[in-house]
């Protein structure tokens, strides 16, 4: 048996080494196209390399094919976000493709363990068989969750830091700055998670999108009520008169809204305080009553 593994193992092994290799410039042969390029009429002298067997063909025939099996299996498990928002709220450098592709590489790379670790102990067959599914399954959800943690936190971070943002846009557009300098003016001196997506806003608007439908984009990537309404307020810039009064008021608001997360917080904690306390109780309290109760019945059983 281990023989007949031995020649799959290392035939695996000589082909993910040739893969890796065929990336190094010491190793690999340029082909003779791109040999021939600069001496062709109209071509760049610069091309990205390619080839039948290399890590970047690999990638194109890979990539899809880990994408739709990751999005299949994250849907199965109840995580419907897609993960190219998820990535782009945190400011991810990964795209979705090159994300699911390490995903699948490491629930690769669990399944290769377990089974060698499954070959070498041989435990039962039931508890291999978990053993070699789960722990690849176990990779990925791991992965999965803590993409889906770090989205979480960021709009977590960007709801607590949104009343302060508020209160120092409405206050700069009430000394006279416009809507566009005092998001610049926030983005630039700050270095929290609002002053990060704000950066990526004025980037839009560099790109051509206004203001106001930049904002609009950051809100609907953000997914948080509270910035949904702060931007329906600030989209009131060339209308409203008085636009630092109502986002003062809507910063007081998201405060309002602060501190009840908060108290419910607190709350729920509390409550997890008895769970403990009453396992403590309970337990010590079924012994002393079951005591007696046995003793009752072993004299009834006597007499």
């Amino acid at each position: 048996m281990t023989a007949r593994l031995l020649i799959p193992l290392m035939l695996l092994a000589w082909i993910g080494a040739t893969l890796i290799l065929s990336g190094l410039r010491w190793f690999a042969r340029r082909p003779l196209a791109e040999r021939l390029r600069p001496y062709t009429a109209g071509a760049s002298r610069t091309s990205p390399r390619t080839g039948l067997l290399s890590v970047e063909s690999f990638r194109d025939v890979v990539g899809p094919l880990s994408r739709s099996v990751g999005a299949h299996v994250a849907r199965v498990f109840g995580v419907h976000e897609d993960l190219g928002i998820r990535l782009q709220r945190i400011h991810s450098p990964l795209d979705p493709t090159t994300f699911r592709v390490r995903q699948i590489g490491w629930a690769g790379f669990g399944f290769g363990g377990a089974g060698l670790l499954a070959l070498a102990a041989r435990p039962p067959a039931v508890v291999g068989l978990l053993l070699v599914l789960g722990t690849p399954l176990l990779a990925f959800l791991l992965i999965e969750q803590r993409v889906a943690a770090a989205s979480a936190r960021w709009q977590q971070r960007l709801f607590l830091e949104l009343p302060v943002i508020s209160e120092q846009i409405g206050t700069l557009l009430s000394a006279g700055h416009s809507l566009g300098s005092a998001l610049a003016r926030i983005a630039d001196r700050g270095s929290g998670t609002c002053a990060q997506d704000l950066r990526r806003v004025l980037a839009r608007v560099r790109q051509g999108l206004s203001e106001i439908d930049a904002l609009r984009e950051w809100a609907a990537l953000s997914e948080v009520d509270a910035l949904d309404r702060l931007v329906g307020v600030l989209a009131l810039n060339r209308e409203a008169g008085d636009l630092g009064h109502l986002i003062s008021e809507e910063a007081r608001s998201i405060r309002r809204d602060a501190q009840r997360q908060l108290v419910e917080q607190i709350e729920r904690r509390a409550q997890q305080v008895w769970i403990p306390v009453t396992v403590a109780t309970l337990v010590p309290g079924t012994l002393f009553l079951a005591v007696p109760f046995f003793q009752a019945m072993r004299l009834f059983a006597g007499s």
